[in-house]
């Protein structure tokens, strides 16, 4: 599934559909960085409930990069049907929350790995199943 997925962003036929995901997504992991530094280091929170925050406010911004510019040719126009398109990709990216979640605490924990580096890797663990899913039903592919 990983070599397919690291083929298709080469070539095939949703290869452009492929690389501005992971451009947003690349650009939208880099502010939850920053944002799960800021709720952590700066504010103090837990970095579970930092994560946590800092993966919502993300979920707003990939919908609206992701709707104009990388799903563009199925985009959610209109008052009622981006509402639902928002609605949607909170449902599938919230039920991610959880594989993020769990992953960052067992590198954190388990393996001592730091909390922004452990969230890398949560990151991109969460992110083919986000895209699979947001794919298929937020956009109706």
């Amino acid at each position: 599934m990983i070599r397919s997925f690291l083929r298709n962003l080469h070539s095939g036929p949703l290869a452009l559909q492929l690389r501005r995901f992971v451009v947003v997504g690349a650009v939208t992991a880099g502010i939850q960085m920053a944002l799960l530094w800021l709720f952590v280091d700066v504010v103090g929170l837990f970095y579970l409930l930092g994560a946590l925050f800092s993966i919502e406010i993300t979920i707003v911004l990939s919908y609206v990069l992701n709707n104009a510019w990388t799903f563009e040719a199925t985009q959610n126009t209109g008052t009622a049907e981006f509402l639902s398109g928002l609605l949607k990709t909170n449902i599938v990216r919230g039920t991610a929350i959880p594989i993020q979640l769990a992953v960052l605490y067992l590198l954190v924990e388990w393996r001592s790995v730091p909390y922004l580096a452990a969230n890398a890797v949560a990151i991109v663990v969460s992110g083919v199943y986000r895209y699979v899913l947001d794919a298929k039903w937020t956009w109706g592919q």
